[in-house]
């Protein structure tokens, strides 16, 4: 049974031509993936810094000993939580000291203002001089004075001793601490510490000028959504375009612009560059070719079509954007054409060619 059986197919090999064995044992094992049409956004790239949308430098409008530093250093901290405490000692004296001064200009007030009345009745009688009531009534005066200058100066010995207490103007993080429990502070000169809001965060970039139209077309439109990620594989962090500077820099041929992003996990902070993603339009049914399947010489970009008869042909394309795995395709491919994406190397025109079945795939 064997023997009968190699015997069938020596046969069968011997009547086939030269030519069909020879194409049978050299056509290349390719992956195949199907060219297809799908509508895909339009992205425009760039390179960004990230920027806080409010910084600013912590010193005290108080002098004085510093007594507790009560925020460790890089705290995520709210709008009004106390960071600082200068030693309040001074300016709880002064302030009771204006304090008092109050209390006896008040009393003063009071006695003014009855004599001033009882001066009042008897000038009426004739009982007194024209001369000791307006005396009195000047007295009154200089008495309701006293005490209005007291009041300032309790409500700017209460202002100063608030000084004393430096807390945070918004949400944000701290930094390191410039200065230690114990050390002198001087008003309006020592630093403290530096306070950075991080959510939400800006992005700023420069725009080519010749993408300007697009942006401002999307703008006028609702608004343009970035995505921004700081390595390409990186989760992204959504916001939209808030600034569109109002002048072209002539050197660079660009435009300042700023993304602003929600950062509520604070996963990034001012200064680190990113990749800056702006959607721009929407491309309807847009031939997509995965990159793989992409050759490249000196004529320009191409591709190997594979045809009913499993040949090669290569075949000149027209690229637009990448599309992530996929790029789109602007000329020289069709809806349904198989294209080869492994072993580009080995194939020329009319190579023939086995495809894969474990490779087959479509441009999706």
């Amino acid at each position: 049974m064997k023997l009968s059986t190699s015997l069938a197919m020596t046969a069968i090999f011997a009547a086939m031509p030269a030519a069909a064995l020879a194409q049978a044992s050299d056509a290349v094992v390719v992956n195949v993936a199907t060219v297809l049409r799908k509508d895909v956004p339009v992205f425009l790239d760039y390179v960004g810094t990230t920027e806080a949308v409010r910084s600013v430098v912590l010193q005290s409008k108080a002098s004085g000993f510093l007594g507790d530093r009560v925020a460790a250093d890089g705290a995520d901290v709210k709008k009004g939580d106390l960071l600082y405490r200068i030693d309040p000692r001074d300016y709880q004296a002064t302030l009771d000291q204006v304090m008092a001064q109050a209390r006896r200009n008040q009393a003063a007030l009071e006695y003014a203002r009855i004599n001033q009345g009882r001066n009042s009745t008897l000038a009426g009688r004739g009982v007194v001089s024209k001369d000791a009531f307006d005396l009195a009534t000047s007295n009154l005066h200089q008495a309701e004075a006293n005490v209005a200058a007291d009041d300032a100066a309790v409500r700017t010995a209460r202002l100063n001793l608030a000084y004393t207490e430096i807390r945070a103007p918004f949400d944000g993080r701290l930094g390191r601490s410039q200065i230690f429990e114990g050390a002198l502070v001087s008003a309006n000169s020592t630093t403290l510490n530096t306070l950075v809001q991080l959510d939400p965060l800006n992005v700023t970039m420069n725009v080519s000028e010749t993408d300007l139209p697009a942006i401002q077309t999307r703008l006028a439109d609702g608004g343009v959504a970035a995505e921004v990620r700081i390595t390409p594989d990186a989760p992204a962090s959504t916001g939209k375009v808030t600034f569109l500077d109002n002048s072209v820099d002539r050197a660079t041929g660009t435009v300042a612009a700023r993304v602003t992003i929600d950062n509520a996990n604070g996963r990034l902070l001012p200064g680190q560059f990113t990749r800056v993603r702006l959607r721009v339009d929407e491309l309807k049914n847009a031939l997509l070719a995965p990159q793989v399947a992409i050759g490249s010489n000196q004529i320009g970009k191409y591709v190997y079509v594979i045809g009913a008869d499993n040949k090669a042909e290569r075949r000149p394309v027209i690229l637009g954007a990448a599309q992530g795995a996929l790029v789109i395709v602007n000329g020289g491919l069709k809806e349904g054409d198989r294209v080869a994406t492994s072993n580009l190397q080995r194939l020329n025109d009319g190579t023939s060619v086995k495809p894969d079945p474990a490779g087959a795939k479509n441009g999706s």
